[in-house]
C-alpha cells in the first residue's frame, strides 16, 4: 500500500494544477510550508537519475539546475545554465588534521608536556587554556582569526622542546610565565612564526640553536621581558611590532649568527628599556637592520656592542638604515687625519717616492682605522670606491727644488693623483691639494707620498690633511 500511496502523490503533483496542493509530504503528514515536497525517512535516501558521462552530456537542452549522478566519475553534476556541467565536490578533509577546541583535543601530556604529532595541522578554535607545556615537534599549529583563536597558560612555559614547526594566526599569552624555551641542540630545525600576537607574558623567552627562524608580522604587547635569540644560523625578522607597554630589552642577540636580517616594523621604546641588545658582542657574519622605526621617550634605543671599535651601536658587520638610529654602512665609511708634529722627510735619491713623515692625529673615523702615522686603513666588509683628498703645505732646506706628490694605495703610488710644486727658495712654503678615486677592499690603506725630482734634499710637511669619503 505504501508504494501505491507514493505513486498517487506523485501523480497529483504532476497532473493537477499546482494550486491544488501547496505542499506534499512523503513520510510525514505535516510538510514544511517552505517546501513543495518534504520527504522524511530515517532509513532511506533519494536517488537522482544515474547515467554515464556520455549520457549526461547528450541530454538535450538541459535546464539550469538539472542534477544527475555520473556513474563513470562517481560524482554529482548540475547544469549551470551557461552550457557547462559543474561537478559537485564532496567534503574534503585534510589528512593529519586536528580541530582543537580544548586541551583535551591535543595529544595526552607526559611529564607536563604535550608533544604534538609531527607533520600534523592543529587548528586552534577559540580560546584554549593550557595546563601543560607544548612541544611543537615539527607540527603546524594555527588559528583562523588571530584575535579570536588564543592560547593561554597561566604561569610556566608555553612552548618547549628542541624541534621546529610553524605557529600562525594565534594570540599567545602566558601571564606570570614564559612563552618560548626552545633549544635546537642539533642545529638543523626551522621555526616559523607568522601573524601572531604575543601579549601580557612575564617573558617572551628564548629561541636558540635553530638553522632558520622566520618571524613575520608579529605584535608584542604588555610583556615584562623580551626575547633572546641565541646561536641561530639565519634569523629573519620581518614586521615585528613592539609597543611601548613592553619592558626590558625587546630583542637580545647572543652567540653566533650567520645572518640576522630585521626589516620593517617598529619598536616604541620608553626610558629604561632597549629595542635591541647586542651588549654581549654577538658574532654576526652579516647583520641587516633596515626600515624598522625606533621611537619613544628613550634616547638610547640600542644597548650597543661593548667590544671593538664602535662609533655608534654596531660593529662593521652590520648594515643599519632605520629611522631613529644612526646610519651605519660601508657606504658612509669615512676618515680624516692631519699632521700635528712636522718632521723632515728624507729621500734616498732623486725620483724615489717615499711616504711623508710626521706625527698625525685622526678625527671622524668610521669604518677606518689609523694605527700608523699618515695611514687610513679601510675596515669595512664591502669593496667600494672612495674619493681621497690631500692638502699639503711644505718647506725645503734649499732653493729651486721640484717635488711631486701622490696618493698611494697599499704602498704603491697612484700615478693619476700626481701633483707638482717647485720651492724657489728655502723660505718658501709650497701649498697644493691632491685628489684621486680609489677602490678599497677590507684592510687596504691610503697614504700621502712625495718625491724630489732634483736631488735628495729633504722636505718638511708643515701642515697636511688626508681625508677619504
Amino acid at each position: 500500500m505504501r508504494y501505491f500511496r507514493i505513486i498517487f502523490y506523485l501523480v497529483l503533483i504532476f497532473v493537477f494544477p499546482t494550486n491544488v496542493f501547496s505542499q506534499v509530504g512523503i513520510g510525514n503528514t505535516n510538510p514544511d510550508t517552505s517546501s513543495i515536497l518534504d520527504i522524511t525517512s530515517t532509513t532511506q535516501g533519494v536517488l537522482t537519475p544515474r547515467m554515464t558521462t556520455v549520457q549526461r552530456v547528450a541530454i538535450s537542452s538541459p535546464a539550469e539546475g538539472l542534477l544527475v549522478f555520473d556513474i563513470d566519475e562517481d560524482a554529482f553534476y548540475y547544469y549551470d545554465g551557461s552550457s557547462s556541467w559543474v561537478k559537485l565536490e564532496g567534503a574534503i578533509k585534510r589528512d593529519n588534521y586536528v580541530l582543537v577546541k580544548s586541551e583535551a583535543d591535543l595529544p595526552a601530556p607526559s611529564g607536563g608536556i604535550i608533544t604534538l604529532d609531527e607533520n600534523t595541522f592543529y587548528e586552534i578554535n577559540g580560546t584554549i587554556t593550557l595546563t601543560n607545556s607544548i612541544n611543537i615537534n615539527g607540527a603546524y599549529i594555527a588559528g583562523l582569526d588571530t584575535n579570536e583563536d588564543i592560547l593561554v597558560r597561566v604561569g610556566g612555559t608555553m612552548f618547549v622542546g628542541s624541534k621546529g614547526g610553524s605557529m600562525r594566526n594565534l594570540t599567545i599569552t602566558v601571564p606570570g610565565g614564559t612563552v618560548f624555551n626552545l633549544d635546537d641542540t642539533v642545529h638543523d630545525q626551522t621555526l616559523v612564526l607568522q601573524d601572531n600576537i604575543i601579549a601580557n607574558s612575564a617573558s617572551v623567552g628564548t629561541i636558540k640553536g635553530f638553522m632558520v627562524v622566520f618571524s613575520n608580522v608579529v605584535q608584542y604587547s604588555g610583556n615584562s621581558a623580551g626575547i633572546v635569540y641565541e646561536d641561530i644560523n639565519d634569523l629573519l625578522l620581518s614586521n615585528q611590532g613592539w609597543f611601548a607597554n613592553n619592558s626590558g630589552s625587546y630583542e637580545t642577540f647572543v652567540g653566533t649568527f650567520e645572518l640576522i636580517e630585521k626589516v620593517s616594523g617598529f619598536s616604541t621604546v620608553n626610558i629604561g628599556n632597549y629595542g635591541i641588545d647586542v651588549s654581549s658582542n654577538p658574532t654576526v657574519t652579516s647583520g641587516i637592520l633596515l626600515g624598522t622605526a625606533f621611537t619613544g621617550t628613550s634616547t638610547v634605543f640600542v644597548n650597543k656592542y661593548t667590544a671593538g671599535v664602535i662609533k655608534y651601536n654596531f660593529n662593521n658587520n652590520w648594515f643599519i638604515n632605520s629611522p631613529g638610529l644612526s646610519l651605519e654602512s660601508d657606504w658612509v665609511a669615512t676618515g680624516d687625519l692631519y699632521i700635528t708634529t712636522p718632521v723632515a722627510t728624507p729621500f734616498a735619491a732623486a725620483n724615489t717616492p717615499i711616504k711623508i713623515s710626521g706625527t698625525t692625529t685622526t678625527v671622524n673615523l668610521f669604518r677606518f682605522t689609523s694605527a700608523v702615522n699618515n695611514r687610513l686603513v679601510y675596515s669595512g666588509t664591502k669593496s667600494r670606491f672612495f674619493t681621497c683628498t690631500g692638502s699639503i703645505s711644505v718647506t725645503a732646506a734649499t732653493s729651486n727644488k721640484t717635488f711631486n706628490f701622490y696618493i698611494a694605495k697599499n704602498g704603491v703610488i697612484l700615478p693619476e693623483s700626481k701633483q707638482s710644486r717647485k720651492i724657489s727658495n728655502g723660505a718658501d712654503v709650497g701649498a697644493l691639494s691632491i685628489t684621486a678615486t680609489v677602490s678599497l677592499d677590507t684592510n687596504d690603506y691610503v697614504e700621502l707620498w712625495v718625491e724630489n725630482t732634483t736631488d735628495a734634499t729633504a722636505i718638511t710637511a708643515e701642515a697636511m690633511n688626508l681625508a677619504i669619503r
